[in-house]
């Protein structure tokens, strides 16, 4: 394993921003040295994972449980379902799926075999009306893509965003008028055409009457989850609700893979067999030589050059290529296909991609969730989801609004 990282390899290994690992650095925490080939600044391994743990043991307070019991029957319209990662963490909160829209079929076949009973509304979001559930549901969910909008004016309104899944979002929210609306998506709509995306968003909501909570990224490793997942929570509260959301808080203990896979305190039973892709042999023979938690550098160097060809000498890290996880670390973040050369998720010990089976456990998927279609449909479906444990945590953040609109505002 080597010894010394790039920036980027260090902002990969620990979930921290290159931001934050140079702030770091001019304050001294951390000491760059130079390689003596490439002359890049580099940092000792040791250094950047003891600061690591020094910080997140100062930045995240101890926290017993986020669990609220709900004081009434709420109730959930979920948009852009997937294979049901936040709805499953919804129920398990206790709020109650009254209907879920996807377009993707699978998914859908996904949804109805778990959940005879849960209404699905299968096909496309922009052939829907949604009116019958006018006042009558007490929060809508989404986890639209991220999409450019066209500018007609200097402030963004709904009419612009037509054509886009967030008009369709928000259409959706202002025939509800639920007291609260949350919307997921990745953390690169922070940034996505210069943070304007995000403010026309914002601009949205505001004009079919929710103000927005401040944005916050939630880290899946600060919620019982043994990934490095991120996602961006866009809150949105009904205006004549004068109450303030509070975002979930997060955990300061950290799983590992060990702990999705192996029995402990996320599971009571080692992982089921499964079936899953394989290596072929040319790429199996490679990644036999890397250790856990290694990755391409980690290769004998006339290996290195052949395996990553031209991008050899390019400058960065691409730590995520021929990628080995630890059994002592977090997953990195999921994609919606195993083996993919740039976000490589070997197994720590065999030299193979996750099962489906493991695919599920890392997204806290319960071991009972039964995924529909091919082998590459299921795959797709758990990389695309949002972490059940992750959802789980939400929930219990809007049961404690609801549970605080309905008893303390507006009494039933």
């Amino acid at each position: 394993m080597k010894d010394y990282l790039t920036l980027s390899e260090a902002s990969e290994l620990i979930g921290k921003s290159k931001e934050t690992l140079r702030r770091w650095d001019r304050e001294g925490k951390l000491t760059a040295v130079r390689e003596p080939i490439s002359n890049y600044r580099v940092y000792r391994r040791e250094q950047v994972e003891t600061l690591f743990a020094d910080f997140f043991s100062q930045d995240t307070e101890e926290t017993v449980s986020n669990f609220v019991e709900p004081l009434n029957d709420y109730t959930v319209l979920e948009l852009f379902a997937g294979a049901g990662g936040l709805a499953v963490g919804l129920e398990k909160a206790g709020l109650r799926c009254v209907a879920l829209n996807e377009i993707d079929k699978w998914a859908c076949q996904t949804l109805r075999k778990n959940r005879p009973y849960w209404n699905v509304l299968e096909g496309d979001i922009k052939e829907f009306d949604f009116t019958e559930y006018h006042n009558k549901v007490d929060v809508v969910t989404g986890g639209f893509p991220c999409q450019a909008f066209s500018y007609a004016g200097k402030k963004l309104g709904l009419a612009d965003a037509r054509g886009t899944l967030f008009y369709e979002f928000a259409r959706v929210v202002k025939e509800v008028n639920p007291p609260i609306c949350i919307g997921e998506n990745v953390r690169g709509l922070l940034s996505h055409d210069n943070g304007k995306t995000l403010s026309g968003m914002i601009s949205i909501l505001n004009e079919i009457g929710y103000n927005v909570a401040p944005i916050q990224v939630l880290k899946a490793i600060n919620y019982r989850v043994p990934q490095k997942r991120e996602r961006l929570i866009l809150v949105g509260v009904r205006k004549d609700i004068d109450l303030e959301y509070e975002y979930p808080k997060p955990y300061s203990k950290v799983y590992n893979l060990k702990d999705a896979l192996v029995k402990g305190e996320l599971y009571d039973t080692n992982v089921p067999k499964s079936p899953g892709a394989k290596y072929p042999q040319s790429k199996k023979a490679v990644l036999d030589l890397v250790p856990q938690k290694g990755y391409w550098r980690d290769l004998p160097l006339d290996i290195q050059k052949e395996f990553m060809g031209g991008s050899f000498h390019l400058g960065g890290g691409k730590t995520g290529i021929a990628r080995r996880i630890g059994w002592d670390e977090p997953c990195l973040t999921l994609t919606c296909s195993p083996a993919q050369k740039q976000t490589e998720r070997c197994h720590p010990e065999e030299t193979r991609p996750f099962t489906i089976r493991e695919y599920a456990r890392i997204q806290t998927f319960p071991d009972s969730w039964i995924f529909e279609g091919s082998m590459a449909q299921q795959y797709k479906q758990i990389g695309n989801a949002v972490p059940v444990n992750l959802g789980t945590e939400v929930g219990y953040s809007i049961i404690k609004f609801l549970n605080q609109y309905y008893n303390v505002s507006k009494p039933r």
